[in-house]
């Protein structure tokens, strides 16, 4: 079977730095791969992209050594398994808050006898070998969305679940859901607290820490505290951060006497 490389990159105790797709697009899937990211995850939760989207998305990715990941819109066995079939290497789950629905996510992730997904790796076994179900269950990567307060309660009970191989922040509804000002990037000292609490847990039990940065700037700080996958930005926030600078640069220029 294909091997993963991610586990590789972790076994070395680097970052990995995944891009984030949200626009429903082989090319575009196609093009931020080949832009020297370690791994792209397929936004089914927020992005604009359904199932019938998704596999030619990762398609493209796979032209590349880019490992394809996807997040799927809810904890819901059907879409995870669909997508594990169609040669997603990682699933992001969000809205994880107790050991019990961490459980069936992981368990629909994994083949008998540690968990319940079901055999058809229709497209998986194409793409990374006809052995896929031996070596799947040590392959395929599992990450639970930390989002609430009550997540951040039952945390130490969460990366106990078998077969999780990390949790990831999302720092929007997190934020939120402490009832704090910023939602990306956040630097307010109660976020830093609760991120800090996270990764500790994880580290604790081995397991990997990821979160979302919306600049450079807070992925690198993100990496330096410990978070081993780490989101720059998506497609749809860097195209519309170029395009912005793009045009205020003419328009700018416009404004100079010639």
């Amino acid at each position: 079977m294909r091997p993963n490389t991610l586990r590789a990159i972790w076994s070395s105790n680097t970052a990995a730095i995944n891009g984030w797709l949200h626009v429903p697009s082989s090319w575009s899937a196609e093009l931020m791969a080949h832009q020297g990211y370690d791994s792209l995850t397929v936004d089914l939760e927020h992005g604009l992209v359904d199932y019938l989207a998704a596999v030619p998305m990762m398609q493209a990715i796979s032209t590349t050594s880019v490992i394809p990941m996807a997040r799927v819109p809810w904890n819901e066995p059907g879409i995870i398994m669909k997508l594990l079939d169609a040669g997603a290497y990682g699933i992001i789950c969000p809205m994880i808050e107790t050991a019990d629905e961490c459980a069936r996510f992981v368990g629909a992730c994994r083949y008998h006898p540690h968990g319940y997904r079901s055999l058809g790796p229709t497209r998986a076994r194409v793409w990374a070998g006809a052995d896929y179900e031996q070596g799947a269950n040590d392959e395929v990567v599992t990450f639970a969305m930390v989002e609430t307060g009550r997540a951040l309660e039952n945390i130490d009970a969460i990366v106990a679940v078998p077969g999780l191989t990390g949790v990831y922040i999302g720092p929007g509804d997190l934020s939120l859901s402490l009832g704090l000002t910023k939602r990306l990037d956040n630097d307010e000292p109660r976020f830093l607290t609760a991120a800090d609490r996270i990764l500790a847990a994880a580290e604790a039990r081995g397991l990997v820490a990821g979160i979302h940065a919306n600049s450079e700037a807070y992925a690198s700080l993100m990496i330096g505290r410990g978070f081993r996958l780490v989101t720059v930005m998506s497609d749809t926030t860097l195209l519309g951060t170029m395009a912005r600078q793009t045009v205020a640069a003419v328009r700018a220029g416009m404004a100079q006497p010639t």
